[in-house]
């Protein structure tokens, strides 16, 4: 017998974060400082029989500032062939250990990691980072130890923005 459905409803905070840096610039300095995936890492990881011990060290050694970007996808050109001149790149921005360690708690986190960003230029091409606020996102869940988590991609993504140069909002580091 098929569950009832549920409906849960919760609230997220959205930042949008201006850059100070054209936005090519901020596009080059935000990929070189969450490097992308390494899927041939954690294959070979799996191949040779390691463990989790082995893929959180090669997390450490892949992402120096603790994210990592898991896809890219660029909206210009299909946009700017319907008349639009604002860049616009999404990303999925995460760190597979941080996310198993909501997901033990609830897999439910794995719908919103890894974090969703969108980067776009503004009406004189500066950059503009926007993202849900990850401790407003995983508190959703009402999960505490999830929450915690998500208090902690907040200081991951401040890291981030930080080490590209990126004046951070509070409400982002606090």
């Amino acid at each position: 017998m098929p569950a009832v459905p549920t409906r849960s409803e919760h609230t997220m905070t959205r930042l949008d974060i201006h850059t100070g840096q054209p936005f090519e610039e901020f596009v080059r300095a935000f990929e070189q400082a969450a490097p992308p995936f390494d899927a041939a890492a954690v294959q070979r990881i799996s191949e040779s029989g390691g463990g989790w011990a082995d893929v959180v060290s090669a997390v450490a050694a892949n992402a120096p500032n603790g994210l990592m970007i898991f896809a890219k996808i660029d909206a210009t050109p299909l946009m700017a062939v319907a008349g639009h001149r604002m860049r616009c790149v999404e990303y999925l921005l995460g760190n597979h250990v941080t996310a198993e360690s909501m997901f033990r708690h609830d897999p439910v986190a794995l719908l919103y990691a890894p974090l969703r960003i969108l980067v776009r230029s503004d009406d004189y091409g500066w950059a503009v980072f926007i993202l849900d606020q990850p401790s407003t996102v995983f508190a959703g869940l009402g999960v505490p130890d999830v929450t915690k988590v998500g208090l902690d991609l907040d200081r991951k993504v401040a890291g981030l923005l930080r080490a590209i140069g990126v004046r951070v909002p509070e409400t982002l580091a606090e």
